[in-house]
């Protein structure tokens, strides 16, 4: 890899998270959405501006990944009362579900831990953590990633709006 590519994939990981972060400032003003935040879409940032072209960098996979994590998250820690086998049910079936539902996003996996770690944020939320803050913040860096991947041309994301293509010969 460049040191071109390296600084553009550092910068657009960098300002993906300042807008995600401060656009959902916008909506929560509570601390505890901070934490939500940083905790999977760093991850994301990373497979998305370092790795664009990668399976688990595109949008099905990044924000399938996040949202069904987060609803299993979100049901474990309202069922489970036991954080550690809340955690653990959670990593497992999410891993599960992102397989089964082919979108695999390893930053899911922290998606679906969140609600059971943030404790009385989880309680706060319910199931609207799902869209908001998780939900959104995925929409959000993946619709910055198309934006900002448009002007370099190797860097085609995501692959499906790209790929073109090619005609059956006829016989």
């Amino acid at each position: 890899m460049s040191h071109k590519e390296r600084l553009i994939s550092g910068i657009g990981g960098g300002l993906a998270i300042f807008i995600v972060f401060s656009l959902t400032l916008v909506g929560e003003h509570e601390m505890h959405t901070r934490v939500i935040l940083i905790a999977s879409m760093g991850a994301s940032a990373v497979l998305l501006f370092a790795v664009p072209h990668g399976p688990m960098s595109q949008p099905w996979n990044v924000i399938g990944g996040h949202m069904v994590s987060a609803l299993i998250g979100v049901a474990l820690h309202k069922f489970i009362t036991d954080p550690a086998l809340a955690a653990g049910l959670a990593a497992g079936l999410a891993i599960l579900a992102m397989l089964y539902l082919g979108c695999l996003h390893p930053p899911g996996g922290a998606s679906a831990l969140i609600p059971i770690l943030s404790g009385s944020a989880a309680d706060e939320y319910g199931l609207t953590m799902v869209l908001f803050p998780i939900g959104f913040g995925a929409v959000l860096i993946v619709l910055f990633a198309v934006l900002y991947n448009l002007p370099f041309s190797w860097r085609r994301y995501p692959l499906a709006l790209w790929q073109r293509t090619v005609p059956a010969k006829s016989d």
